[in-house]
C-alpha cells in the first residue's frame, strides 16, 4: 500500500493526468447518453404528450410493472426495432429500465440515430422507490 502512494508521489503528473481523462471520458459518456431526467421530470413530459417511455428490460420484468403507456422493447432487440419507433420520432423518447445498467447504451444507439431521446434517471427501481405506480 505504501508503494502505492510513493508512485503517486514520483508520478504526480502521470496521475493527475489519468484522472483527468477519467473525468473527461466520464462526462462524454454522460453527454452522449442524454439528458437524465427525474421522475417528476419524466411524469410532466408524459402528462404533456411530448414523450413516450421506452423500456427496455426484458419482457418477464416488464410484465411484473412498468409506467403507464411505456413501450418495451429489450435492450438487445433495439437496434432491430428502430422501424418500430419511427412513429415517435417527433417526440422524446425516455429510456429505462432497471438501474440503468442497459438504458445508456440504448440511448447512444437511438441518438446516433437521430432520435431525441434522455435517460430515466435511476430506471424503475427510482420509480418504485418515488412510489409511483405501475401497471401489469
Amino acid at each position: 500500500m505504501e508503494d502505492i502512494f510513493i508512485f503517486i508521489q514520483e508520478q504526480i503528473f502521470l496521475v493527475g493526468a489519468l484522472v483527468l481523462l477519467i473525468i473527461a471520458f466520464y462526462r462524454k459518456e454522460s453527454a452522449s447518453a442524454g439528458t437524465k431526467l427525474s421522475t417528476s421530470q419524466v411524469i410532466q413530459a408524459m402528462n404533456a404528450d411530448t414523450a413516450i417511455v421506452l423500456d427496455v428490460r426484458d419482457s418477464k420484468d416488464f410484465d411484473q410493472g412498468h409506467v403507464t403507456n411505456a413501450i418495451n422493447i429489450p435492450h438487445a432487440k433495439v437496434a432491430d426495432s428502430l422501424k418500430q419507433l419511427e412513429k415517435y420520432r417527433d417526440k422524446q423518447i425516455i429510456v429505462t429500465d432497471n438501474i440503468g445498467q442497459h438504458a445508456s447504451t440504448v440511448s447512444r444507439l437511438l441518438a446516433g440515430a437521430d432520435f431525441n431521446i434522455a435517460l430515466m434517471r435511476g430506471g424503475m427501481a427510482e420509480w418504485k422507490n418515488d412510489g409511483l405506480p405501475v401497471v401489469k
